[in-house]
């Protein structure tokens, strides 16, 4: 257990805790979000905890600010990077391993932190703060509407809408009393409130009711894209909820465009493509598809003739075509705003699915598991800023490689009036996006709320 950080840091007057659960898209809007506090609190020490694995991969971060530093417990499971093999099994190594550690790192500290932010997933947190007297406030790693899906899992099983005992039968049901959600069909509610996901399900839950013991909720939205969603929360929760902007490495932008002396061969690629021509295909770092679709997959893509960006660590030797380049890692949200990027073929992860929007990219939606598809159905019937891949059924279907030819091709033709309908509608909501994020804007505004409200708690 211990703790590094990079420059000296100014002089600090007080100090914040960060606790990300340990996963990729959890770790990044937490670190994002703490970057974003740091630059804004410059005498705030931001003391971020991650696992002894996860510190061996963010340690290598650049441009961190001097007054973020890592706090490191020892590993839930000896190698978390295999926890897709058991992910329930993880997740309760999390709610098991986790509070003893992290309470002794806390206790360790220098100065009583005047705040503790944490991901939600972690339900023993809130319980942790209050024994040590310690403002808590949770963190969304995932949509609001997601939120409130959990926070009225009771109202789906007084409708009868859950357990699901027949997905044929049951899986076009509309739900459509969930408040602030849009209409959504049984079968695209998480995963985790279908019987594959039902091991996890426990934990979530206990984890919802625990945010109600918190000092606030934060968003990592922004408040535009889920209005609805947020008025209705805001009516029922008593503590504040501030929308704290999509939490993606946009700081970074303005940086990685200003000079491409040192730009990695990816970017140079890119900048050899016409504009808008390149379709950028990321299936997730966590699950994917099986190997059968992928097949079908890599054949629709080539056959279909466009040029295409693809990102993958495994399965790099069976993409290959003169139109394309293939990478282990690249940096999306760069690579999203690059002007020859034309199209986004995504798994609907919640980081992914609002860069998309921040980039004004068109989206081909793909989800695999949990808010994936709920995210999908928010960038397809909701914003109408992409189409789908595929559509959920009560049984699993093959998308074959002539259907995925057809539609890479009609998706990424910019002549066509569908087309250019929908990148109409993705610049509109580029620019909502940038207007929330900008100086005076909705998100800006609520972190700025946020801060005042934690230093007139420390006050009290």
């Amino acid at each position: 257990m211990g703790s590094t950080s990079g420059d000296s840091p100014p002089s600090i007057q007080r100090r914040a805790v960060a606790i990300a659960y340990p996963g990729r898209g959890h770790i990044n809007p937490m670190m994002n979000f703490c970057i974003q506090l740091a630059s804004k609190q410059p005498d705030w020490l931001i003391t971020f905890v991650v696992t002894e694995e996860w510190l061996g991969f963010l340690s290598s971060e650049t441009g961190l600010p001097p007054n973020i530093s890592f706090g490191t417990i020892p590993n839930v499971l000896p190698s978390e990077l295999v926890r897709a093999a058991d992910h329930s099994g993880f997740y309760k190594a999390i709610l098991t391993k986790m509070e003893e550690p992290v309470e002794c790192l806390i206790r360790q500290l220098d100065s009583r932190p005047l705040v503790i932010i944490y991901d939600y997933f972690l339900s023993w947190v809130p319980g942790l703060g209050n024994k040590r007297n310690i403002p808590v406030a949770a963190l969304s790693p995932m949509s609001a509407r997601m939120f409130s899906m959990f926070m009225h899992h009771h109202l789906l099983v007084q409708n009868g809408d859950l357990p699901v005992h027949n997905m044929s039968e049951q899986g076009e049901n509309e739900v459509d009393y969930i408040p602030g959600v849009p209409s959504t069909r049984v079968l695209d509610l998480p995963s985790s409130f279908h019987e594959s996901g039902q091991a996890i399900l426990p934990g979530i839950l206990e984890a919802m009711s625990m945010v109600k013991e918190t000092q606030c909720i934060l968003f990592t939205s922004f408040y535009e894209l889920e209005q609805q969603t947020i008025d209705a929360l805001r009516a029922e929760l008593s503590m504040p909820v501030y929308v704290i902007g999509p939490a993606i490495p946009d700081f970074k932008l303005k940086q990685n465009l200003s000079t491409n002396i040192d730009a990695p061969h990816y970017i140079k690629w890119l900048d050899n493509q016409p504009n808008n021509s390149v379709l950028y295909i990321s299936q997730g770092s966590f699950l994917s598809v099986s190997s059968v679709q992928l097949d079908e997959i890599v054949a629709g893509v080539l056959d279909s003739g466009v040029r295409y960006f693809w990102v993958t660590k495994t399965e790099a030797s069976r993409v290959s075509g003169e139109k394309g380049l293939v990478v282990p890692w690249c940096d999306q949200l760069r690579v999203l705003c690059h002007p020859s990027v034309g199209g986004f073929w995504s798994h609907c992860g919640w980081n992914s699915t609002k860069e998309g929007v921040f980039a004004g990219v068109p989206m081909l939606t793909f989800p695999i598991i949990f808010d994936q598809n709920m995210n999908s159905n928010a960038i397809v019937d909701d914003w109408k800023t992409g189409w789908r891949v595929k559509r959920s059924t009560a049984v699993e279907k093959l998308v074959t490689r002539n259907e995925i030819a057809g539609l890479v091709k009609r998706f990424m033709d910019l002549e066509s009036e569908e087309g250019k309908m929908m990148r109409k509608r993705v610049k509109e909501l580029e620019e909502i996006a940038r207007q929330a994020t900008a100086e005076g804007g909705s998100s800006e505004n609520d972190i700025d709320a946020f801060i005042q409200d934690i230093l007139e708690s420390d006050r009290d």
